[in-house]
């Protein structure tokens, strides 16, 4: 047994916690502040276990590591443990991974080739195990949890029951027709709407260009050095019963956001690629909508640009 925890690198300190353990209570590593804050739950948070990381756990690692502790707490739990309900127990993890974003780090003048070699949890950083109460409400907001696109407004949602916890800028795809490589076809690059739900993560994603079907083994940011392709979750949403190709997925080049200048995916800051990430397990549901008519920062109603020139009445 003591072979078999030093092979996935944790020592497992179980113990019942206090009623009164709140999130601040939870060691932290490298948070970085949300762009969008959302206010922490003020309810009493429930620990059954605390894991502690026995050496250095690289991003490279980290989802294999995650994945290990899951697995070793999954049959001692009354509900299904996952490295989502790890991490959203965990909210200082989510920071710290949002935190890796080149950018963030360009700003904190830390100049980063390759991410994936990063350190995202360090020895004695230790992850609190919901027991069985927070657990369950966990399961409860993923399940509530929706993720909102409106194309012309350049936006995409997580909305919880309703309410909205974070807005992010993205891009989405052109308005024209181009043959992709990758499709073998004539594709209309404009990106589809429709409601659907999350069938598909990449947490080894390869980065590769649509048009020629070719690899890139390196990127080239907007302050045009170049690094290492970094390893960040994209999800494959199914629109209309149908699989289009439109992923949710990290742009190492921000300055396009705001745009329609993708092939149909939906490009976002590496930041916020991580928190999506972490609201959108597979079946989340998806809304990819084209609504002219939004409501301003004022109040009132602002119509949006046209960008795909569907003008109708109602602004769809």
């Amino acid at each position: 047994m003591k072979s078999w925890i030093i092979r996935i690198g944790v020592i497992v300190l179980c113990f019942l916690i206090p009623a009164s353990v709140r999130w601040d209570t939870l060691p932290l590593s490298a948070p970085v502040q949300s762009s969008n804050p959302v206010t922490l739950p003020t309810w009493r948070d429930s620990i059954t276990c605390w894991v502690v990381a026995q050496r250095d756990i690289p991003i490279r690692q980290y989802f294999k590591w995650m994945d290990s502790v899951a697995q070793a707490y999954d049959t001692l739990l009354p509900y299904q443990l996952s490295e989502h309900l790890i991490a959203r127990a965990n909210p200082w993890l989510i920071d710290s991974l949002a935190a890796t974003d080149y950018y963030v780090q360009m700003e904190r003048g830390k100049f980063i080739y390759d991410q994936a070699g990063m350190i995202i949890l360090h020895t004695g950083d230790s992850l609190g195990i919901p027991d069985s109460v927070f657990g369950r409400h966990l399961l409860e907001k993923l399940a509530a949890t929706t993720i909102d696109v409106n194309i012309p407004e350049f936006t995409l949602r997580i909305i919880e029951a309703g309410d909205t916890l974070y807005r992010f800028p993205v891009r989405v795809g052109r308005n024209e027709k181009k043959y992709l490589a990758m499709a073998g076809r004539v594709v209309d690059l404009k990106t589809a709407t429709g409601t659907g739900k999350i069938m598909r993560i990449e947490r080894y994603p390869r980065w590769i260009n649509p048009s020629d079907n070719k690899p890139y083994e390196v990127t080239r940011r907007d302050d045009h050095r170049v690094t290492a392709c970094p390893q960040i979750p994209w999800l494959e949403p199914e629109i209309g019963s149908l699989r289009q190709g439109q992923l949710i997925h990290p742009t190492t080049n921000p300055k396009t956001l705001g745009k329609a200048y993708s092939n149909g995916c939906i490009g976002m800051r590496e930041a916020d690629s991580w928190r999506v990430y972490y609201h959108a397990p597979i079946g989340t549901q998806v809304v990819f909508r084209y609504d002219l008519l939004v409501i301003g920062p004022e109040g009132d109603m602002v119509r949006l640009k046209d960008i795909y020139r569907k003008t109708v009445d109602g602004g769809r």
